[in-house]
């Protein structure tokens, strides 16, 4: 039995132990050993000791790992803890609350799907940057080009003072 009936990401409650009742978000599981990490949940106090000269010591909380067995899905829609049935949606196996019957994973889909659309936003928005920057060097370089062009006719058209000889005649 490898398999978990929670996945990472999940918001879960925790039905025994010392945090009975707490919530959390799932942020590993262990499919082999059949444990799960929740966030704020199963505190432990790791002491570290200095490695060098430079590093300090003190103690570390962490979060411990669960057991998965411990733990239930919280749906959603409905906002209860549920059990998690198992049903093919599209030729793909989707979770299913037990209670209203909403999927589990359309959750994580939607979290996805945020995830993108502000990615694909950040991109759009740094390439309109990019090329407003690109919009004034370029005319920084024309004004620059303009510039250096009226200087070059001012030096051609400014007279240049015709030598004479020694004799007086103009050469």
């Amino acid at each position: 039995m490898n398999n978990l009936h929670v996945r990472k990401g999940d918001n879960v409650k925790v039905l025994t132990g010392k945090d009975k009742g707490k919530t959390g978000k799932i942020l590993a599981t262990d499919p082999k050993t059949q444990m799960v990490l929740v966030e704020g949940v199963n505190i432990a106090t790791h002491h570290i000791k200095p490695r060098s000269a430079t590093e300090q010591g003190g103690r570390k909380k962490v979060e411990a790992p669960i057991a998965a067995s411990n733990v239930q899905i919280i749906c959603p829609s409905c906002g209860k803890s549920v059990r998690a049935r198992h049903q093919e949606i599209d030729g793909k196996n989707a979770r299913i609350c037990a209670k209203c019957g909403a999927s589990l994973d359309a959750a994580l889909k939607a979290d996805k799907a945020d995830k993108k659309a502000k990615k694909a936003a950040d991109k759009k928005s740094k390439k309109a940057k990019d090329e407003a920057t690109e919009e004034k060097v370029a005319e920084e370089t024309k004004a620059k080009k303009t510039a250096a062009k009226k200087t070059t006719k001012k030096a051609e058209t400014a007279e240049v003072p015709v030598e004479q000889g020694t004799d007086g005649k103009t050469e």
